[in-house]
């Protein structure tokens, strides 16, 4: 028998993507499997779509006060079930085998904390504009060796919808740190790479949408959620730092090209939403 997988969904006024969403998980090759849906106390028809797609494998868990992104997100992990844990935002998708092939290695591996894969970048339209491509090692790598070359050059980590990790390994190491706000994902996938090797799977198994209202736009520019968002990415650095055994020359570093790189992204994804614009509010 395979280990039960669990996807876990959080969601908040998603009703315009969560079927989509929620239908990609369905499709996935792999058994066992559940969709373990927290939401975040919406005030749209989020929780009612979820309840009309009609499939057992799916688990409705309402919540009647909102707790935020941090809080729902380990809300959803607490629910699962399964050995193998993948949360996958509710506007986002997996594509055919993501599943499978993610939870191969974790199988095969048992000093593998996380599992990554190449992500797809998509418009409302579910159309492909772009991608975002783990670090150019194949396989395994060390854990630690990413982690210190993510905190300097590049998040390789990449967003939920890309990692796949174990449900012991998230409960022991107490989740997603809630003191963050928007690089709560990061931070974990430093920490879980912390503890072992890490596994790239070179194959676009996800899509990652793309919106001018998204949090991820946001943060990239130079407004206030970027001010936070760099000041953010320094505590993680500063967190990290004993760990991975690098001083305040490197964190200075880090921080200043931190700040360039967000710019970049933040122009590169406006492009792209020029070029691909979507015929959908989504």
């Amino acid at each position: 028998m395979n280990p039960l997988v669990s996807i876990c969904i959080p969601t908040y006024n998603n009703e315009a993507t969560i079927e989509r969403t929620v239908r990609s998980v369905l499709a996935q090759d792999y058994e066992p499997l559940e969709v373990v849906v927290s939401d975040d106390a919406s005030t749209d028809r989020t929780r009612d779509v979820v309840a009309a797609i009609g499939d057992d494998r799916i688990r409705l868990i309402p919540h009647d006060v909102n707790a935020g992104m941090g809080g729902n997100w380990n809300q959803a992990i607490r629910a699962a079930r399964g050995e193998y844990v993948k949360l996958l935002c509710a506007d986002d998708l997996l594509y055919p085998g993501s599943v499978r092939k993610e939870a191969a290695c974790l199988s095969q591996f048992p000093d593998v904390t996380l599992v990554m894969s190449d992500t797809a970048l998509i418009n409302g339209d579910d159309v492909r504009i772009g991608a975002f491509r783990r670090y150019p090692v194949r396989g395994r790598m060390s854990g630690r060796r990413l982690a210190k070359i993510s905190a300097m050059v590049n998040n390789f980590f990449g967003a939920p919808c890309d990692t796949m990790f174990r449900r012991t390994d998230a409960e022991r190491l107490g989740g997603f740190d809630e003191s963050f706000t928007y690089i709560l994902d990061f931070e974990f996938w430093m920490r879980l790479a912390e503890e072992g090797d890490v596994y790239i799977l070179h194959e676009l198994l996800n899509g990652f949408r793309v919106r001018a209202d998204s949090n991820t736009d946001q943060v990239m520019g130079s407004g206030t959620r970027g001010r936070v968002y760099v000041a953010e990415h320094r505590r993680l650095v500063e967190k990290h730092a004993p760990v991975l055994g690098y001083g305040r020359l490197f964190t200075e570093v880090s921080v200043l090209w931190r700040r360039v790189r967000s710019r970049i992204i933040h122009y590169y994804m406006k492009i792209k939403q020029a070029l691909h614009p979507s015929g959908k509010n989504a």
